[in-house]
């Protein structure tokens, strides 16, 4: 079993679940986040700022001080579906562009599910 955490755009949520629920993986968990990648800039936010206030909101930026809204996507999947999620979750989200998103695969190493006891794939 894997889990797979995917961070994405906030306005891309309703096509990333739709998608998976296309491809057959309705069961999923999402939730709000904050954070930045490594880029150190922001140049929308630089180009759209009074000449005066750029070197402001520059060493705000360089200072890391600035995080950005995204959304956490967590599946929970047999080693064989595995390929086919983060297909579908990078055929909606890629877009080209710095914050299309990143994926996390990790191990799992047991589920038990709370009402019946169930473990394992069983409980999945």
């Amino acid at each position: 079993m894997k889990e797979i955490i995917a961070i994405i755009r906030m306005n891309k949520v309703g096509v990333t679940r739709k998608a998976l629920a296309d491809a057959g993986f309705c069961r999923m968990t999402a939730a709000k986040v904050m954070g930045r990648g490594k880029s150190l800039k922001d140049m929308a936010l630089l180009n759209n700022a009074p000449e005066e206030n750029r070197d402001v909101i520059l060493q705000s930026l360089l200072a890391g001080g600035r995080l950005i809204p995204k959304r956490m996507i967590t599946i929970l999947v047999n080693d064989q579906d595995v390929q086919k999620v983060v297909d579908t979750i990078i055929a909606v989200n890629k877009e080209g562009h710095v914050g299309d998103g990143k994926i996390f695969v990790l191990p799992v190493t047991d589920v038990i599910r709370v009402r019946t006891g169930e473990r394992g794939e069983e409980a999945i």
